[in-house]
């Protein structure tokens, strides 16, 4: 059952976005790095390269880490990464997590 921590995960929910990065984000270990990043902020979802050179995917978690998870793919990145631009988009709330882990898909 669910214990104590029910109260916080009211105020906070959880939600679930999509996400495109652009930039020199391919062949630069961006998708191991998203993921590990993922995986430390308790985050589940998926990452992926595109045809046209971006990577692509999905968060989902608390509110409060997945906004990290935002910032660290606006601005951070992979070490060799060059990121220009990060577009999120269909941003919603969700009553439970879609995915069990955080995966990087080929």
């Amino acid at each position: 059952g669910r214990g104590g921590g029910a109260a916080m995960a009211e105020d906070e929910g959880l939600v679930s976005v999509d996400y495109e990065v652009s930039g020199k984000v391919q062949g630069v270990f961006f998708r191991k790095y998203t993921q590990g990043e993922a995986k430390r902020l308790g985050l589940v979802g998926w990452v992926q390269n595109t045809s046209h050179g971006t990577v692509q995917g999905q968060i989902q978690g608390p509110t409060a880490r997945v906004r990290e998870l935002q910032e660290w793919l606006r601005k951070i990145g992979s070490p060799q990464s060059r990121i220009s631009r990060a577009e999120f988009s269909n941003e919603k709330k969700i009553k439970a997590l879609e995915h069990k882990e955080f995966q990087i898909l080929k």
